[in-house]
């Protein structure tokens, strides 16, 4: 019960957590550092890198990416509410001609007036899905697949 608490805290609006500060991610982390600890009952001076894997949870940086990563393939897959659907536009389907672009399966990155829009889904969204390696942006990847091809991305990627 706790366990589940806590992480559904932490993934309340994963967007915005997409480019905020190295000081404010440290912060986020020792959150979810603490909640480890209090759902495993660790002390404060063991390492904490097993017992987030012994929970099968992603460092908060890491996290944030997986959960938009996959919001955007559930979007483009149709299985996302419309509103979401409508802020992930492949390259293909939004030009006249074709680029080579459309054979990435990229997608069009809104633009915004300020830092804080850029944190919106349909800025942050298509960001993380074109900062993805190709083959985790195929057509007929499942999520199942693309959710266990996430996890084994390299971790100090920022995006």
């Amino acid at each position: 019960m706790s366990q589940a608490f806590d992480i559904s805290r932490m993934d309340y609006c994963n967007a915005l957590c997409c480019d905020i500060t190295d000081e404010l991610m440290r912060s986020l982390q020792s959150v979810q550092n603490a909640a480890a600890r209090l759902v495993t009952g660790t002390r404060r001076c063991d390492h904490i890198s097993s017992v987030l894997r012994q929970l099968h949870w992603l460092p908060v940086r890491q996290r944030v990416m997986f959960k938009i990563a996959t919001l955007v393939h559930r979007s483009l897959s149709g299985s996302a509410p419309g509103y979401l659907a409508d802020d992930c536009q492949l390259v293909a389907d939004a030009r006249v001609r074709q680029l080579r672009s459309a054979d990435t399966r990229a997608l069009v990155v809104s633009r915004s007036r300020s830092s804080f829009g850029d944190r919106t889904f349909a800025v942050a969204g298509p960001l993380v899905w074109n900062s993805l390696p190709p083959n985790l942006r195929l057509r007929g990847l499942s999520y199942g697949q693309l959710r266990r091809l996430l996890k084994f991305l390299p971790r100090n990627k920022k995006r």
